[in-house]
């Protein structure tokens, strides 16, 4: 994921402005990104067949747990046989694309949701509310809760507009002479939506900087007239995030179990006040926080159970 983040970075290399110069050894000067991608395919062919060989070993040995990686190989003839099939090399670059394009932007999101808490103890004390009038102590929050819990939904769009995780998106070409607002733009054109702006645009998000779920909200109601922040997060056209509806399903997993079981803080300085977190993020094509410190501490003895209960039901 590293190499993705540094490999695709607009503008990095010449090469994709000059195609050519994907013609040169990788020993001449200029064609440094050649020899870097040396070692950047094998990174990639590491994310693509370690995990996906242990999950096979796994299944021939009948203890995986449930997965997309599962559920593919239901499919794939002679499972058992360690043939290399066509529909398993299918079902393996699946996987791993699944993966790649999930695993870093969630795991974006979900540090901003981390650096978010710590920062403004309000609103997590608001969701942690709403969570135990709806779910009680006595479960783990469930799909099933989501429409009752206006606030921990309105906290996650927070999220995904206070930090996005992909601030100039992805770019785009345009297949047609086109013209916007007095600009014209050929065929052929590389454009880049910047997703930041779109964040900050104060028409729909008065005091951007600010993190406030309650603006999503309007009598304690999800508000239809402020511009939801997945209509740009996840890209749009036909290059939209295919990925889009997990993505949003497990961040509501996410954030509402951790929410409902644990406690996140600002540490102390020596005085006993909480440190006031920068919330910097990172440059390139996924942004993230940059590393902070934060307390986290189970809610109770009962929320310690629910998470124990839930790791023994799936055998991790």
């Amino acid at each position: 994921m590293a190499v993705f983040n540094h490999a695709l970075f607009p503008g990095e290399y010449l090469a994709e402005k000059f195609p050519s110069l994907r013609f040169l050894p990788s020993w001449f000067p200029g064609a440094k990104f050649k020899r870097k991608s040396k070692v950047w395919v094998s990174a990639v062919h590491r994310l693509r067949d370690v995990p996906w060989e242990r999950t096979v070993a796994k299944i021939r040995g009948g203890t995986a747990i449930p997965s997309i990686a599962t559920s593919l190989m239901k499919d794939v003839p002679d499972v058992k046989s360690g043939e290399v099939t066509e529909e398993e090399v299918a079902a393996k670059k699946v996987t791993a694309t699944a993966y790649a394009a999930g695993a870093d932007t969630t795991l974006s999101t979900m540090q901003s949701f981390f650096l978010a808490m710590a920062s403004n103890p309000d609103a997590q004390r608001k969701a942690q509310a709403e969570l135990d009038a709806v779910v009680g102590r006595q479960r783990l929050p469930t799909f099933a809760d989501r429409e009752s819990l206006p606030y921990v939904c309105a906290l996650i769009s927070e999220c995904l507009r206070w930090r996005p995780v992909a601030p100039l998106g992805f770019p785009h070409r345009s297949t047609e002479d086109d013209c916007f607002r007095g600009y014209f733009i050929p065929k052929g054109t590389v454009t880049i939506a910047n997703v930041w702006a779109y964040s900050r645009d104060t028409r729909y998000y008065p005091d951007p900087e600010a993190f406030s779920p309650e603006r999503f909200l309007k009598d304690g109601k999800p508000n239809p007239d402020v511009l939801d922040p997945a209509a740009f997060v996840f890209g749009y056209g036909r290059r939209i995030c295919p990925g889009r509806h997990f993505a949003d399903a497990s961040l509501f997993m996410l954030t509402a179990t951790v929410l409902h079981t644990l406690t996140i803080s600002a540490p102390l300085d020596a005085h006993g006040h909480p440190v006031k977190l920068e919330g910097k993020m990172t440059a390139g094509v996924i942004s993230y926080p940059e590393p902070f410190e934060a307390d986290i501490k189970s809610r109770g003895s009962w929320a310690e159970a629910l998470v124990r209960e839930s790791c023994s039901a799936v055998n991790v």
